[in-house]
C-alpha cells in the first residue's frame, strides 16, 4: 500500500527522494481515484526499491495542490532529483501508468 503522505511530509517524502516518486493526488469521495487503488498498489510491487508511491489526499493537505496546480483528482506527478517531470491527470489501465512512469523516469 502506497504510504499517505501530508503537505509537510513532502519535502522529504518525493523532493529529497534518492529515487524518482510518484505522488497520487486523491480523496476518498472520488470515484476515478478508488479505482486507481489497485492498480497503484501493483505498481508499487513492481517498482520496490526503483521507484517510491505516495499519495495525498487533497482534502486533508491543500499547499502541496495547490503549489502544483492540481486541479482535477486523480492527477499523478512524477517527480526526479526534486523536480516534477511529468503529470497526468484521470484512470489509467495499469499498462497505461506503467509506459507513463516508464517514460518519465528513463
Amino acid at each position: 500500500m502506497p504510504k499517505p503522505i501530508a503537505d509537510a511530509d513532502f519535502q522529504s517524502e518525493v523532493l529529497d527522494s534518492a529515487i524518482p516518486a510518484v505522488v497520487d493526488f486523491w480523496a476518498p469521495w472520488c470515484g476515478p481515484c478508488k479505482s486507481m487503488l489497485p492498480i497503484f498498489d501493483d505498481l508499487e510491487k513492481e517498482y520496490a526499491g526503483r521507484v517510491k508511491f505516495v499519495k495525498m489526499n487533497v482534502d486533508d493537505n491543500p499547499v502541496i495542490p495547490q503549489q502544483f496546480e492540481v486541479m482535477s483528482i486523480p492527477t499523478f506527478i512524477v517527480f526526479k532529483s526534486g523536480a516534477a517531470v511529468k503529470t497526468f491527470i484521470g484512470a489509467k489501465s495499469k499498462e497505461d501508468m506503467a509506459r507513463l512512469v516508464d517514460a518519465a523516469i528513463a
